[in-house]
């Protein structure tokens, strides 16, 4: 492959001259940093363009084995630093703006993040597809084009607001429209049986077309692929409808269709929120397999040897329904026999879980499926049968064992079990951290570990380096340039010989600037994005991540009030500044999130403007919270927040990227806390709190959270304080409900049983942090020890474990 060549930065500097004029449009003294931004892609596209025309062809005509990544979402971020990184492009792009009088970083930030995901789920794919290009994997990444996102979060008066995320509204220049690819979605209907044959008469049709994303890979000219389908109705507007004035009709069958691809998880607290968000997830799989297939039959004369060439992997439930869909494809489409095709599905399918807890795993109602998809509950009852079947004989007369085996729910409104769907039909299933995996075959995976216990694995997440390191800390990358080499960037594990500068002085120094300086990259962009001022000088106290109760933001917002009560109690002690710092979104009808994301603006609203704190205490959220917004918070944090009720938490990624950014962790021995605290040593991490067991076992003695309120004085006043109105005096009440519901509605996740420990545990923060050199040097312990959270590690033990492809070596 030739492309791999980088463009002479002259050369660069035309070719963003000759995109101005020809393809933006505008003279090049008028261009603004939009418009560069415009420019600057358009000369990176033209070399992914290449790169992924190559990288076909050598496929094609190797007849490779290819990882197929189905997921709900892909949090890709911005995509211009990253493709001028990996196509050596940088420095010459840069030099080529100058004579704009503009930055790099400047045009860079004029980019939209791409609005394809919401949190962890979303962001792991995006850096699996980053490490699959990079390892030379053949792959395609397969998810949905959504127009608006999830949602643009603005704050007003404390209180999430929604807005739609129109972040495809000017277009972008990373996306080629794959014109002659197009395949029909089939909802509703009947199904009739003809002879023996089913046939299944469909009621409405949607077209789904093909929009690729290249992701280059690092070090190598090879590339993945990420295809997006958009929903588009089949036919024109009812013109004659359009014709006699009735506009409103007229639209309303093509709304009716593409609104599948409008917006990621549709509230679904409505029934026709929850036909929206099925309709979505078959919408995205069909189409897929749709497309695999046909390639796969473009290469090979049959389908026999699919499972030989294709690995189908399943990220969450969302994708379930690809099982039932690849069964109706090769059975009703192709004539393929039934147990034929069961055992090819069997071969090609694997999956992971992401969640343990069971009000997690998607279920849908039998008559919903019945309603949208008649046919595949047909294939899915016909799976349960047959494999109930199997499981009696393994454990004869055991009917409990058999209930909770099948894919059907009956208890109650009857529903189809999706995570069960995954398990029966994939040969392997994994976990995303130790402890999640051995957790998953304990509790809600028992009874399939019992029948398969080879079919479970684990696979602890990762993240790329390329991002998460080399552009988001440009700092700290030059500083690891200097001192090991650039090699990390493909091999992480190099940066365990960051243990031999610990102690160093000089480096320590340095490292310590870099973060002074990344602190105060953050403080300006908090006092843009919020108005308040922060001390770059202050301890950056960090908890950034979706709002949920199990990740138990609340519990942080306890001890600020703890600090904010104890300072006031005492305002001349010694008290070591510190910036607490939110971001992250709440999902849209999750009403007790969007009450945590109102308390901590309340709360923060009256610590900041206290004249008696000063800057000994500040509370800020970060709004919108995002990729970029994370490249800018990571860099700059001291202390990352991990505090998910142990056992809850199935790994976290963004544990792993804020250690590898120096910050130390102060968590609980929870998902991927406890391989972090493994690899960067016990002595270098602030573990507090009850371990999965003890929760367990509080559980099962009856928990009281009373008891902790009557018995420790500082945690009685702190929830009187927010109960009684203290932080929202315009409405005192305001927080009563979700005080109550840790006093008396059984405090689920056990805030009040960590609290005295995890406050205890701060003060250790405290009184390491006044000490400078063993902090640095903790910090310094913290990215040395975070090599084998890379997603190149994750991505080669899937390869070789579960997808049965051989990496290309690096």
């Amino acid at each position: 492959m030739n492309s791999s060549f980088p463009i002479a930065k002259h050369a660069l500097a035309a070719q963003i001259e000759t995109h101005l004029l020809c393809t933006v449009g505008v003279a090049s003294e008028d261009a603004t940093p939009t418009d560069l931004m415009q420019a600057v892609a358009q000369v990176a596209r033209e070399q992914l363009s290449q790169r992924w025309v190559e990288t076909q062809a050598l496929q094609r005509a190797a007849k490779a084995r290819r990882v197929v990544y189905l997921s709900m979402e892909f949090l890709m971020g911005r995509t211009l630093s990253n493709a001028l990184a990996a196509l050596s492009l940088t420095s010459g792009a840069a030099q080529g703006l100058t004579q704009h009088a503009q930055s790099l970083e400047d045009v860079a930030d004029r980019e939209a993040d791409a609005a394809l995901g919401n949190g962890g789920l979303g962001r792991l794919a995006a850096c699996f597809l980053d490490s699959m290009a990079t390892l030379g994997l053949p792959s395609f990444g397969y998810g949905i084009r959504y127009e608006y996102g999830m949602f643009a979060q603005e704050i007003q008066d404390g209180a999430q607001v929604e807005y739609p995320d129109p972040w495809l509204q000017d277009g972008t220049p990373w996306e080629f429209p794959r014109a002659g690819i197009s395949y029909p979605v089939r909802f509703g209907g009947w199904v009739e049986h003809v002879d023996g044959t089913p046939v299944w008469r469909h009621a409405g049709e949607v077209a789904a077309k093909a929009y690729d994303m290249v992701v280059p890979g690092h070090g190598t000219p090879l590339v993945s692929t990420l295809r997006l389908w958009k929903a588009v109705a089949p036919a024109h507007i009812d013109l004659n409808a359009f014709n006699t004035g009735d506009y409103a009709r007229a639209a309303t069958a093509k709304n009716e269709f593409e609104n599948i691809s409008w917006v990621l998880y549709p509230n679904d607290s409505t029934p026709a929120g929850r036909e929206l968000r099925l309709k979505q997830e078959y919408f995205f799989v069909a189409a897929s397999i749709q497309d695999l297939v046909k390639r796969h039959l473009d290469e090979h004369p049959t389908l026999d040897n699919l499972a030989d060439q294709v690995a189908i992997h399943l990220n969450d439930t969302h994708p379930a329904i690809g099982v039932a869909e690849l069964m109706r494809l090769l059975c009703d489409e192709h004539g393929m026999p039934w147990s034929q095709a069961w055992a090819l599905c069997g071969k090609t399918f694997s999956y992971t879980n992401h969640t343990l807890m069971p009000e997690a795993l998607e279920t849908w109602p039998v008559a919903l499926i019945q309603h949208v998809l008649p046919r595949h509950l047909e294939i899915i009852f016909r799976i349960n049968k047959e494999f109930l079947e199997m499981a009696a004989r393994h454990r004869p007369g055991d009917n409990a064992f058999l209930s909770r085996l099948s894919l059907i729910d009956e208890h109650g409104e009857r529903r189809v079990r999706m995570a069960h769907l995954s398990v029966v039909g994939s040969h392997k299933v994994n976990g995303v951290s130790a402890l999640h995996s051995d957790l998953l075959v304990q509790t809600i995976f028992a009874d399939f570990a019992d029948l398969w216990p080879e079919r479970f694995t684990n696979m602890t997440n990762g993240v790329t380096p390329r991002r998460w390191l080399a552009q988001a800390n440009p700092g700290l990358s030059g500083l690891l340039d200097s001192t090991l080499g650039n090699r990390w960037r493909l091999d992480l594990e190099e940066l365990k010989r960051l243990g031999e500068y610990r102690s160093d002085a000089d480096f320590q120094g340095k490292f310590m600037a870099i973060k002074r300086a990344n602190k105060a990259r953050l403080a300006a962009y908090i006092d843009k994005t919020t108005g308040i001022v922060v001390s770059p000088d202050s301890l950056f106290d960090v908890q950034v991540k979706r709002i949920h109760e199990y990740k138990r933001q609340l519990l942080n917002v306890l001890h600020v009030v703890t600090r904010y009560q104890a300072i006031l109690a005492n305002p001349e002690g010694d008290w070591v500044p510190r910036t607490v710092i939110f971001a992250g979104k709440a999902a849209s009808s999750y009403h007790t999130a969007k009450s945590i994301i109102q308390l901590i603006h309340d709360v923060g609203n009256v610590i900041n403007h206290d004249p008696r704190i000063a800057d000994k205490l500040k509370l800020v959220f970060i709004p919108n919270y995002g990729v970029s917004v994370a490249e800018v918070i990571m860099p700059g944090a001291d202390l990352s927040e991990q505090i998910s009720t142990a056992g809850t938490e199935a790994s976290g990624t963004g544990n792993m990227k804020l250690a590898l950014n120096g910050a130390l962790t102060i968590g609980t021995d929870d998902g991927a806390n406890i391989e972090i605290r493994q690899n960067v040593g016990d002595d270098n991490i602030f573990i507090f709190g009850l371990k999965t067991p003890e929760v367990h076992a509080l559980r099962q003695t009856g928990y009281q959270p009373m008891r902790y309120y009557e018995s420790l004085p500082a945690l009685k006043n702190v929830l009187d304080a927010i109960a009684g109105g203290q932080f929202s005096t315009e409405e005192p009440g305001r927080y009563r409900a979700l005080v109550d519901s840790l006093l008396w509605g059984g405090d689920h996740y056990l805030l009040l049983a960590d609290y005295e420990s995890y406050v205890a545990t701060q003060l250790r923060v405290d009184a390491l942090f006044r000490r400078p050199g063993p902090w640095c040097e903790k910090a310094i312990a913290n990215v040395a020890g975070m090599g084998v959270f890379s997603s190149d590690r994750t991505i080669r033990e899937y390869a070789r474990q579960i997808w049965n492809i051989e990496p290309a070596a690096h």
